[in-house]
């Protein structure tokens, strides 16, 4: 691109409390077992009260990690702040002393998340250094009523590894509104499972959000057109 001479131009910011939204709503179907109770209802499951007929897991008093405490891991941590969560922890490529100073939260070693935390939130970029990190070793490491919920990119994700862990009950259950491939084939074994909630990268869908997106874009495409700064220009 550089070579060619086309400039880039991108909407930065724009999907941050859409797709922190989407986390919290992802969690809270997963943990509470939300699609696998309306199939009960739809299917004639759902007969006399049971104790223990479709439990999950709830948010209060709980550990929530948190995979790349960005713009993006802020604002999911600030929404899940009122459910009563009792402890914050991330991890990333270095500490944010002043954006956990908000949420309290530690940071702390891959390792060290994935055994404590009760709910594991994964929200940072794909690089190579995060490319598979949650895989066989880490899934074995979490409580076995945990859940683990991803809004990043799919290939954060050794999903074979993932499927293994959710199939033997090693983790509780599993949000993803990414996957690899997009999308996801409708054979592919995790759609099998109960226990694994699956949305097709809808972080950012939302009416005012895509609106927004297609604003910026169109005003960086009429900049570049004119020959004039973008508003949002890539750097590169």
């Amino acid at each position: 691109v550089p070579r060619s001479g086309i400039r880039v131009g991108y909407t930065p910011d724009v999907l941050t409390d859409a797709t922190a939204e989407l986390t919290v709503a992802l969690l809270l179907s997963a943990c509470r077992r939300l699609p696998e109770a309306a199939e009960q209802v739809r299917s004639g499951g759902w007969t006399t009260w049971k104790p223990l007929w479709m439990c999950g897991h709830g948010l209060s008093d709980s550990t929530v990690g948190i995979i790349g405490l960005g713009r993006i891991g802020q604002a999911v941590a600030r929404r899940l702040k009122p459910f009563g969560v009792r402890k914050f922890l991330y991890t990333g490529s270095g500490p944010k002393p002043e954006s956990a100073a908000e949420f309290g939260a530690e940071f702390v070693p891959l390792t060290r998340l994935a055994e404590e935390s009760d709910f594991v939130v994964v929200t940072c970029a794909l690089t190579p250094a995060t490319q598979g990190m949650c895989n066989k070793d880490f899934f074995g490491r979490m409580k076995k009523t945990s859940v683990f919920v991803n809004t990043s990119r799919g290939a954060v994700v050794n999903q074979e590894d993932l499927y293994d862990a959710l199939a033997s009950g090693q983790i509780a259950a599993a949000g993803l509104d990414v996957t690899t491939p997009e999308p996801l084939p409708t054979d592919h074994p995790l759609l099998a499972l109960k226990n694994c909630v699956i949305l097709p990268h809808i972080g950012s869908a939302t009416y005012a959000t895509r609106s927004t997106m297609a604003v910026l874009a169109a005003n960086n495409l009429l900049a570049g057109l004119r020959g004039e700064p973008m508003p949002h220009e890539l750097e590169l």
